[in-house]
C-alpha cells in the first residue's frame, strides 16, 4: 500500500490557509462581539435619552392631567418635534384614556400601554421602540406618557459601526496574510538554509555524509527493485595532515576545495560524490559499477598526481580508494561501505597512492586485525610483552657502546608475535602510547639493575614512535623515569624516525630541543627513507643517524644503496653526527661500512637481540672478536 505523499510546498500553503482561516475566525468572533456590545450601549442610551424625554414630559403633564386639559398636554407633546426620531406619543389617564396624542408625519399614533409594557417600562421591536413614564401629584401616580421612536437612526449608527469593525478586520486580515506570507518565506528560506547545513560540505560545496547515506540507500533500492550494481569508491587523502600540519588550515581547506574540483572532472554526470570527513572522499557509481570502480579509480590517481597551486605553494597530494560494490561485496549499506574502508585500507598498506578491489580475504585480514588489538590491549596486563637488546659496537676499537630496546611479544597461544605485525596495529589504536613508557620504563629499570650487578653504566637506544611525540606527558615520562632508576640522562638515547619528525617539524624541533637541554641523546632512526637533507639535519638537534637497513642489506654490488650510503656518512659527518649502521649481516657490509667511515654498527654478525640475561655475556666481555673488525 502506498503512503500518502504531500509535498513540503503543499504543507507549506495548508499552513498559510489554516493560520489566515484560524486569523479570520478570530477576527470574526471578535467582530461580532463588539458589535453586539456596540448595539447594547447604543440601544441603551437610546432608552436614556427617550426615558428623559419622557421624564420631562410627564413632569409638564401633571397640570393637564389634573384639569383635564387636552390642549394644554397636546403643546407639552409638541415639544418632541425637536427629537427627530421620536414617531409618536400619547398621554394617558390611570383609567387608559388618551388625553393628548403627538405624531411625526404618517406615523401612527400610540395606543395605550398593555400591562407587560406598564410593567417593563419600555419594549423593542424590529424597527421602533416604546417608552412609558408615570406622571405623578404629590407622590401618587395620577396617568402616563407612551413614547415611541424609529430605530433607523440606532441602525445607521450601527451600520456605519459595523463598517468601520469590516474595514479594521479586512485590514488586520489583509496585514495578517501578508505577515503569514513573510513568515511563511523566512521559515521557507531557514528551512532551505538548514537543509544546506544538514547536506553539504561548508568547504568543497559537495554533499556531506549525511546526504552519501540518503544517496547510497537510494541507490541500493533502486538496484533492488530494477538490478544492476553499484559501485562504492572510499578515497583518503595520504599525508593530509602534514599540509595541515605546515601550512595551516586554511591552505588545507583550499586544497581540499582544489581536490574536489579535479574529483568531480574525473566522473561521469550519473555518479555522485560526497566529503564524508576532514581528507575522506566518497564517490557513488550507479552505473556500470563493476568494470567503471577500477577505471575511474586509476582516472582519479592520475589527475591528483598533477600539483595543486595553493597561494604560492605547489602542492602534490595522492590518495588511497578503497572499492566495493553492491550487492556482490556487501548486503546492505553498512556492510558495503566497511568493505570500501577494508580495502581503502588495504592500499595504504600496500604503500599509498593507489586503488584496492575487495575480496572477501581482505575482511579476513580485518578481522585478524581487530582480534590482535584485542589481545594487544590485554599483554601489558598479562605480562606478555618483554625487551630484547640488541648491541652496539663502535667500529674503532670494537667495544660495545650501546644497546637497542627491541619490543617482543610472546603470546600465550600464537607466540612470538612480529613486530611488524603487532606495531602498526599499536600505533593505529593509540596503544603505542602506554606501551611506549612502559617499554622506557622497563628499559631504564633493566639499565639500573646492570648497574646495581656491577656491569657499569650501560647507554640504550629506546624507540618513539609518532603517537608518543604528539603526548604532552612524554618529557616528563621520560625524566620520571630517569629519576626514579639513578639513570643519567646522557646514557639514554631516543630514536625518532625521519617520517615522524617531518609530520609536524615546529612542534618536533621543539620537543627535541627540550630532551637535549635534559641532556638526552637524539637520534635520528631509518635514516634515507624520507626526506634525507642538509637543510632538515641542520634543523634538528641531533647527536646521530642510522642507516637503515635497507640500503645495508645490498651492498656491497647495489651502486645506488652504496653510493647513498657513503653520502649519509660524509653529510652527517659534515655536520658532527656519528653514524650507526644497522642490519649489519656479513663480513661484506663490514667493510664496505668502515671503509666509508662509518661509526658504529649493529646486525646480526655482531650479536643477535637477546633477553636480559643473554645480553650479560656482552657487558662483561664487552669487545668483539678482534677478528671480526680488522683495521
Amino acid at each position: 500500500m502506498k503512503v500518502p505523499h504531500t509535498s513540503a510546498a503543499g504543507l507549506g500553503r495548508w499552513l498559510t490557509l489554516a493560520n489566515l482561516a484560524s486569523a479570520a475566525t478570530a477576527l470574526l468572533v471578535a467582530s461580532v462581539l463588539l458589535i453586539v456590545f456596540q448595539f447594547l450601549l447604543l440601544r441603551d442610551a437610546m432608552v436614556e435619552d427617550l426615558g428623559v424625554q419622557a421624564h420631562i414630559v410627564s413632569d409638564n403633564s401633571v397640570a393637564a392631567l389634573l384639569f383635564n386639559d387636552g390642549r394644554a398636554g397636546t403643546e407639552t407633546l409638541n415639544a418632541l418635534a425637536a427629537s427627530p426620531s421620536i414617531q409618536a406619543a400619547g398621554i394617558f389617564t390611570l383609567g387608559g384614556r388618551q388625553l393628548a396624542s403627538y405624531t411625526r408625519g404618517r406615523a401612527a399614533p400610540v395606543a395605550a400601554p398593555a400591562p407587560s409594557l406598564l410593567e417593563a417600562g419600555h419594549r423593542f421591536g424590529v424597527t421602533r421602540m416604546e417608552l412609558v413614564r408615570y406622571v405623578d401629584s404629590e407622590d401618587v401616580h395620577i396617568g402616563y406618557v407612551v413614547v415611541r421612536a424609529g430605530l433607523d437612526r440606532l441602525y445607521g449608527r450601527l451600520l456605519g459601526y459595523i463598517g468601520l469593525t469590516l474595514s479594521i478586520a479586512a485590514g488586520s486580515l489583509a496585514a495578517a496574510y501578508l505577515l503569514v506570507r513573510r513568515m511563511r518565506r523566512r521559515v521557507k528560506s531557514a528551512e532551505a538554509h538548514l537543509h544546506y547545513l544538514a547536506h553539504v560540505d561548508p568547504v568543497t560545496g559537495l554533499p556531506n555524509r549525511h546526504a552519501f547515506n540518503e544517496r547510497l540507500l537510494f541507490a541500493l533500492s533502486r538496484v533492488d527493485r530494477a538490478g544492476g550494481s553499484v559501485g562504492l569508491l572510499l578515497l583518503d587523502l595520504d599525508n593530509f595532515k602534514i599540509v595541515n600540519d605546515t601550512l595551516g588550515h586554511q591552505c588545507g581547506d583550499r586544497l581540499l576545495e582544489l581536490v574536489a574540483q579535479r574529483l568531480v572532472d574525473c566522473l561521469r554526470s550519473a555518479d555522485v560524490i560526497c566529503r564524508i570527513g576532514g581528507d575522506e572522499f566518497a564517490v557513488i557509481l550507479e552505473s556500470d559499477a563493476g568494470t567503471q570502480g577500477a577505471l575511474i579509480s586509476a582516472k582519479i590517481l592520475a589527475a591528483l598526481a598533477e600539483p595543486f597551486a595553493v597561494d604560492v605553494h605547489d602542492i602534490y597530494v595522492t590518495a588511497s580508494i578503497g572499492i566495493s560494490v553492491y550487492p556482490q561485496d556487501g548486503a546492505n549499506l553498512e556492510t558495503l561501505i566497511r568493505n570500501a574502508d577494508t580495502a581503502m585500507y588495504q592500499a595504504k598498506n600496500k604503500g599509498k597512492n593507489a586503488f584496492e578491489l575487495f575480496r572477501p580475504e581482505l575482511d579476513q585480514r580485518v578481522q585478524k586485525r581487530l582480534s590482535l588489538e584485542v589481545n594487544l590491549r590485554k599483554a601489558l596486563e598479562r605480562g606478555e610483552l618483554e625487551l630484547y637488546y640488541q648491541p652496539q659496537f663502535s667500529l674503532k676499537d670494537g667495544s660495545l657502546v650501546g644497546l637497542e630496546a627491541l619490543l617482543r611479544w610472546n603470546h600465550p597461544e600464537l607466540g612470538m608475535v612480529s613486530p611488524a605485525e603487532f606495531i602498526p596495529v599499536a600505533e593505529e589504536s593509540g596503544l603505542i602510547v602506554p606501551i611506549g613508557r612502559w617499554v622506557l620504563c622497563t628499559a631504564c629499570r633493566q639499565v639500573a639493575a646492570w648497574r646495581e650487578a656491577g656491569l657499569g653504566d650501560v647507554h640504550v637506544s629506546v624507540n618513539l614512535s609518532a603517537r608518543q611525540t604528539k603526548d604532552s606527558q612524554l618529557v616528563e615520562d621520560i625524566l620520571e623515569a630517569l629519576r626514579e632508576t639513578g639513570m643519567s640522562p646522557g646514557q639514554l638515547e631516543l630514536e625518532i624516525t625521519e617520517t615522524v619528525l617531518m609530520e609536524n617539524v615546529h612542534a618536533n624541533v621543539e620537543l627535541l630541543q627540550r630532551l637535549q637541554t635534559e641532556g638526552i641523546r637524539l637520534s635520528i632512526d631509518d635514516f634515507g627513507t624520507g626526506y634525507s637533507s642538509m637543510a632538515y639535519l641542520k634543523r634538528f638537534p641531533i647527536d646521530q643517524v642510522k642507516i637503515d637497513r635497507t640500503f645495508v642489506r645490498d651492498i656491497p654490488g647495489d651502486g645506488d644503496d652504496e653510493a647513498i650510503t657513503t653520502a649519509i656518512i660524509a653529510m652527517a659527518h659534515s655536520l658532527g653526527l656519528s653514524v650507526v649502521a644497522e642490519g649489519v649481516e656479513t663480513e661484506q657490509q663490514l667493510d664496505f661500512l668502515r671503509k666509508a667511515g662509518c661509526d658504529i654498527m649493529q646486525g646480526y654478525y655482531f650479536a643477535e637481540p637477546g633477553t636480559p640475561e643473554r645480553i650479560q655475556a656482552f657487558l662483561r666481555n664487552s669487545t668483539v672478536p678482534t677478528e671480526k673488525i680488522r683495521a
